[in-house]
């Protein structure tokens, strides 16, 4: 499976098939958060953060992967990322693009 951020691939021709997404909202642990309260104080990267939403845009990317495999599609173009806090600590990950097919 092809996934790019442009609208084309160079070199075919395509046949849209339709909007394709994937999503997840994770969280961390209730110690790993406070770790990371504590860490806002003297400031830096905040790790589990990083790891969980790497995990999140994983996980949301295969989700919309599979849903275009579904629909017999060759690649998805025009890929992008969203993400909201949904609450304290949680955050959704979307991926969507439109699966297409070679003609």
């Amino acid at each position: 499976m092809i996934i790019v951020t442009t609208e084309t691939i160079s070199g075919k021709n395509l046949e849209m098939l339709g909007i394709v997404k994937g999503s997840t909202i994770q969280t961390v642990n209730a110690f790993k958060d406070i770790g990371s309260g504590l860490k806002t104080i003297v400031g830096g990267e905040l790790g589990n953060y990083t790891k969980m939403m790497e995990k999140a845009r994983e996980l949301a990317t295969t989700r919309m992967i599979e849903e275009a495999e579904r629909m017999g599609a060759d690649a998805v173009v025009c890929v992008r990322y969203s993400s909201s806090s949904v609450m304290q600590s949680a955050a959704e990950v979307m991926a969507y693009g439109t699966a297409v097919k070679f003609i």
